[in-house]
C-alpha cells in the first residue's frame, strides 16, 4: 500500500496522474503476468523471446538493441511508427490488427479498462513520459528448472533442421501464427527450457509432451540452436 501510494504522488507530481491514464497499474500488474513469459520489465530486464519492455513509451518501434524483430515489425518501423500510449492501446487490443506478420502470438485484450490498466504498469517502468521513477524489478517468469549441464549442451543448427520437420508441420519457420505459437528466434535457454517443461510433464499438452519425450537432450539442443538461427 505504501509503495502504491508513492507512486501516486510521484505521477501527480508529474502531471500525469491515474486520471489522464485511466488504469490502475496495480491490476495492471496482475494482467502482465500474461506477457511475462516472453517480455521482460524492471531492473536488469533484457530481450528474450519478445524484447523487454523497459521505456516503452515514447521508443520507436523495432529500436530494442539486439532483438531480432519480425519483418513485419521491421516495415511498421521503417514506416515511422512509435509506441505512443495510442499506438500501444492499439497493439494491445490486437497486435496483427497494427503489425501485419508480426511473430507475437498473444490475441489481445479486447476490453478497454484492462488495456488502460496494462499500460499504466507499464509506465511506471518508463522514463517518458513524465520522467517516471522506474519501480521495483519484475520477476522474470521461470516456467520450469533444468539443470545447468543440460543448457550448456551447444546444438548444432544443421542437426536441428534436419529434426524439425515435425515441428514446423505446425510451427511456420517463416515465424507467421494462425493460432499455433511462433518459435522461430527463440532463445535457446527458453526453447531447452520449454521442452523439457513438456519433456517431464510440467507443462500440460498432450502432443507436446509426446514430441517432447521422444527427444534427447542433444536433440532439443539441435532444434533449439536451428530455430533460434533461422534468418
Amino acid at each position: 500500500m505504501l509503495r502504491h501510494l508513492l507512486l501516486l504522488v510521484l505521477l501527480g507530481a508529474a502531471n500525469i496522474g491515474q486520471a489522464d491514464v485511466g488504469g490502475d497499474p496495480e491490476n495492471g500488474q496482475d494482467l502482465y503476468r500474461q506477457c511475462s513469459g516472453c517480455h521482460e520489465i524492471g531492473q536488469g530486464a533484457v530481450n528474450r523471446i519478445g524484447p523487454h519492455l523497459n521505456n516503452i513509451f515514447d521508443r520507436p518501434a523495432g529500436a530494442a538493441e539486439g532483438f531480432r524483430y519480425s519483418t513485419g515489425m521491421q516495415r511498421a518501423a521503417n514506416g515511422g511508427l512509435v509506441w505512443t500510449f495510442e499506438t500501444l492501446d492499439d497493439f494491445i487490443e490486437n497486435p496483427r490488427r497494427l503489425v501485419s506478420n508480426t511473430r507475437m502470438s498473444f490475441r489481445g485484450f479486447r476490453d478497454q479498462q484492462d488495456r488502460d490498466d496494462l499500460l499504466a504498469y507499464l509506465r511506471w517502468f518508463s522514463a517518458s513520459p513524465g520522467n517516471i521513477p522506474e519501480a521495483a524489478p519484475t520477476a522474470a517468469a521461470i516456467d520450469h528448472e533444468v539443470a545447468p549441464e543440460v543448457l550448456a549442451i551447444i546444438g548444432d543448427p544443421a542437426y536441428g533442421e534436419y529434426l524439425s520437420g515435425e515441428c514446423t508441420s505446425c510451427h511456420q519457420a517463416s515465424g507467421a501464427t494462425e493460432g499455433i505459437p511462433s518459435i522461430t528466434n527463440w532463445p535457446t535457454e527458453d526453447f531447452v527450457t520449454v521442452m523439457h517443461a513438456y519433456k517431464e510433464g510440467v507443462r500440460a499438452h498432450p502432443v507436446m509432451q509426446m514430441m517432447a519425450g521422444r527427444l534427447s537432450n542433444e536433440e532439443i539442443a539441435a532444434l533449439a540452436a536451428y530455430f533460434e538461427s533461422i534468418q
